[in-house]
């Protein structure tokens, strides 16, 4: 059987991805990005159960999906969905000193995410999760 096409392209398609995220975020490099993306997934992590998390990123590709569960501390204590501006700001707690995103950045992440994902799959799988799973990711 041939390597699957996700895997296969994964680099590829992840590179696109933090390219399309800088786009959105008007950032200036995907480095920037990168830290953008991976403060808007551990935001929504912090969120959720682990089994609620492993099956969100069931539905993610492979690389994001890696990152999603990537630095997880399991002890940690599950938080509330708050307001966009708190869970904005603890975003940008990720890096302080590095971390360049915008007031937009859970939309501008969650409007590129919609471009890389089965989008039937992620509405069932966000509608098994807590309220406010599916509103964090409305663009």
């Amino acid at each position: 059987m041939p390597i699957p096409a996700e895997y296969a392209r994964a680099s590829d398609q992840f590179y696109d991805f933090l390219v399309d995220a800088r786009d959105a975020a008007d950032l200036g490099s995907t480095h920037q990005a990168y830290t953008m993306v991976q403060g808007v997934l551990q935001v929504f992590r912090r969120r959720l159960d682990t089994s609620q998390a492993i099956r969100f990123s069931s539905v993610l590709p492979p690389l994001l999906k890696a990152l999603f569960v990537s630095d997880w501390d399991l002890s940690s204590p599950r938080k509330a969905f708050g307001s966009a501006a708190e869970m904005t700001r603890e975003v940008r707690s990720l890096r302080t000193a590095h971390n360049f995103s915008p007031d937009t950045a859970i939309v501008d992440v969650a409007r590129v995410l919609k471009k890389y994902i089965d989008q039937e799959a992620f509405s069932r799988v966000l509608s098994e999760l807590p309220d406010g799973a599916a509103e964090f990711w409305q663009s």
